[in-house]
């Protein structure tokens, strides 16, 4: 199993008023691991979209909140994909403190390939292997 990870830093603008990094920042840590997971996989997640018209519609997000995380503090963001056929796709997160490693939060996101008009589409064959999704004999 290929797992990436991407680090972070949490902002000041992402922070409420408690000092505390807001919740719907997680979503977009996720998303910065994800189209970073596709890079380490060998291939550009806007080039997907741009070249191949291959779009990931989020059809389910979730996330598990354990600990905050802070102003400043580094955020180690691993990606992986847990489950994948030639429709759909469903990458896993574990976001934790770069200092000290305490877990912060648990997701995942689920995707639906899709073309340009929105319309569910096999995934192209040059993009499976990189997620993990074994060719037809």
């Amino acid at each position: 199993m290929h797992i990436h990870e991407t680090r972070l830093r949490v902002r000041y603008a992402e922070t409420d008023q408690m000092g505390v990094a807001y919740y719907g920042n997680y979503l977009t840590w996720m998303e910065v691991g994800r189209v970073e997971y596709c890079k380490s996989a060998g291939f550009n997640y806007r080039d997907m979209e741009q070249e191949d018209g291959v779009l990931l519609a989020v059809v389910e997000a979730r996330c598990r909140y354990l600990y905050p995380a802070r102003f400043d503090d580094e955020v180690v963001v691993r990606t992986w994909v847990e489950e994948a056929n030639t429709r759909m796709l469903q990458f896993a997160y574990e976001m934790k403190q770069g200092e000290g490693g305490r877990l912060l939060a648990t997701g995942h996101t689920r995707h639906l390939f899709c073309n340009r008009d929105l319309k569910p589409m096999r995934l192209p064959a040059r993009y499976r292997e990189g997620f993990g999704i074994r060719q037809p004999a």
